[in-house]
């Protein structure tokens, strides 16, 4: 194993695959080798989506496949080898309850007993120091773009224009938002009075107001002495390191701690096309050099002022994850800083978390778990974002495949 003082490098395939089995290796190979063809990807989720919702027997077939590379279980128990079996590697674990499109207040509910469960569940186990929230699991979509749409009409700091905006709405209306702020409260206070911090996804820019306004508010209560409350901050978006310097600046003043999970983002497409429909300026950056830009200047911030900010640098862009190493280094800082930690999907870039790993950082794999029949709007997105990221699945492809000749060679 290499010396924490050294860089990872995140060509050493046998550090990166080594918790794999041969068997397991060449199913991931298959996987997304599938995957590297879109047409295969398109006509496949659309059948598999087809077919569960019409009760068909695929459940099995889901198991073994994109299930089991990309989801930890059904269950939380189920998690528990999977969380073992990265401890044995010094990697840790994202818990993320991966059930979505539910609606209605006693689905709310039960999503917010789910996650104090999971929290719970954590605070067990010494590798699982975050959970992963995603408020649309928590709230009506229509309650989000009603409170963004007031939102960005008011020309105010972010929280003068929430409470503005909250006036605004009719009594019905801000009892339903009371409902979701307190899930949302008492989610984040089990976490903290448990030591577990929780990342709240980013969401479409139509919604993300009220989500930034909770954060802030969550993080004040929270994060007075450690980032137990996390942001997501997608850097595809042109204004988001303007932002986080407002969040921080904010955090300073009022004596707390800002989180900053930093992303490049997840809905571009989505975006670009509603900007373009709805004939507003797109709020993404026209290139994807613009948003690596950006994510590494906003990287860079973060480390400049790390004792006033955790960040996570949730990445499977090795440039960005490699410069994180160094920025500490040159800064005199450990790679297991406890206010910096890097995260990837389970399933993808293992080079990048195993390699991190050996070299001594805080690094942990994104786990969802769920029911199978309830994740599948999640690996459905998985195996379209593989398709659609230009380069992803080759790089995985190409990793997977140089570590089993170089088995081969070695048996």
């Amino acid at each position: 194993m290499p010396s924490p003082s050294l860089p990872p490098s995140f060509d050493n395939t046998a550090l990166a695959f080594n918790y794999k089995s041969d068997a397991a290796l060449k199913k991931a190979r298959f996987l997304f080798t599938v995957m590297s063809n879109p047409l295969l990807v398109l006509v496949g989720t659309r059948l598999v989506s087809w077919a569960i919702r019409m009760g068909l027997p695929v459940n099995g077939l889901i198991r073994s496949t994109l299930f089991s590379q990309f989801i930890g279980g059904e269950t939380l128990e189920q998690t528990v080898p999977v969380a073992a079996k990265l401890n044995s590697f010094q990697v840790k674990v994202i818990l993320d309850y991966a059930v979505e499109g539910k609606q209605g207040d006693h689905f709310y509910d039960q999503a917010r007993d789910q996650f104090l469960r999971v929290i719970d569940f954590a605070a067990t186990h010494p590798n699982i120091p975050f959970i992963s929230i995603k408020l649309t699991g928590l709230a009506r979509f229509e309650l989000l773009e009603e409170l963004n749409k007031r939102m960005v009409a008011i020309d105010k700091p972010l929280l003068a224009r929430y409470e503005l905006a909250l006036n605004q709405l009719s009594p019905a209306t801000l009892n339903e938002w009371g409902r979701v702020f307190s899930r949302i409260e008492k989610i984040c206070f089990h976490a903290t009075t448990k030591k577990i911090a929780v990342t709240l996804d980013a969401e479409e820019t139509w919604i993300q107001e009220p989500l930034d306004a909770l954060c802030a508010i969550q993080m004040e209560l929270c994060n007075k002495k450690f980032p137990f409350v996390y942001n997501t901050y997608q850097l595809y978006r042109t204004d988001r390191l303007t932002f986080l310097q407002s969040m921080h600046e904010l955090a300073t003043s009022r004596g707390y701690i800002t989180g900053a999970k930093l992303v490049r983002g997840a809905y571009m497409e989505k975006e670009r096309k509603r900007a373009a429909e709805m004939g507003y300026a797109s709020p993404i950056n026209p290139t994807k050099e613009a948003t690596d830009l950006l994510y590494d200047q906003t990287l860079r911030f973060c480390i400049d002022n790390l004792n006033q900010v955790g960040v996570i640098v949730a990445s499977h862009n090795e440039e960005s994850s490699l410069l994180a190493f160094n920025l500490l280094k040159e800064q005199g800082l450990p790679p297991d800083h406890p206010h910096i930690h890097w995260s990837q999907l389970y399933g993808m870039s293992d080079n990048i978390t195993f390699n991190l790993a050996a070299a001594g950082c805080s690094v942990s794999k994104y786990l969802p778990f769920g029911p199978i029949e309830d994740v599948v709007p999640y690996l459905m997105r998985r195996a379209q974002e593989n398709t659609s990221v230009k380069g992803q699945t080759g790089k995985e492809l190409r990793l997977i495949q140089k570590e089993l000749v170089r088995r081969a060679h070695s048996a």
